[in-house]
């Protein structure tokens, strides 16, 4: 990357893209968090500066944010502070991990994350601010929203489309050709064999819905 970054949060996803950016050589200016706290700790040897603040002392022009905040939920915290930031004039860096595969055509959007060992086939786009976690499989002509978070595991066949907002559990599939609405959580393994109305939470094998 042509700028430093910084990373909003110190918790377990940070850690992660922390190691990623390393492993790439990138300029790590430091990490904020809004646990005093955590000011003057190092994680993997980068210091957390401060509180989220601090990020104003930096120029637009001068830094790049990566966005720290996992999910094991909706990931609305997460967006929530990607637009936050965004109003202030800042830009995010799309992070990948060198040993990510990702395909010459897959467009990815600003902030999106791929993590280790990832995979993404051709004729894919990524959203704004969503994260393709570790070892997760996004076959041919998927279209993932913004503000997705498709965890470890996760196996996409082709032509699968996932709106903004969703959260994709740990080792979950979906067959080829589903379409998942907004704002959807589906359960750590479950099998998606059917399409998803926005704001449904599925689980099981086959996925059904629950409350």
């Amino acid at each position: 990357m042509s700028l430093p970054v910084i990373i909003l949060g110190a918790g377990g996803h940070a850690k992660v893209l922390i190691d990623s950016l390393l492993a790439d050589s990138t300029v790590i200016a430091g990490i904020v968090d809004p646990n005093p706290s955590l000011a003057g700790t190092k994680i993997l040897g980068v210091p957390v500066l401060g509180e989220e603040d601090i990020v104003k002392e930096y120029p637009p022009s001068e830094i790049l944010l990566v966005n720290g905040l996992g999910s094991v939920g909706l990931p609305v915290n997460r967006q929530q502070l990607f637009v936050k930031i965004k109003t202030m004039g800042y830009d995010f860096a799309t992070v990948v991990h060198p040993s990510a595969v990702v395909a010459s055509d897959v467009i990815l959007g600003e902030g999106a994350q791929v993590m280790a060992g990832a995979i993404i086939q051709p004729g894919c786009r990524i959203g704004v601010n969503s994260i393709i976690n570790t070892r997760a499989s996004v076959d041919h002509d998927c279209i993932i929203g913004a503000h997705v978070h498709i965890s470890p595991g996760v196996t996409m066949s082709g032509g699968v489309t996932v709106g903004t907002c969703c959260h994709i559990g740990t080792g979950a599939t979906a067959i080829q050709g589903i379409s998942i609405g907004k704002g959807c959580l589906v359960a750590a393994g479950a099998v998606v064999t059917k399409d998803i109305a926005d704001g449904v939470m599925v689980r099981g094998v086959p996925a059904q819905e629950f409350v």
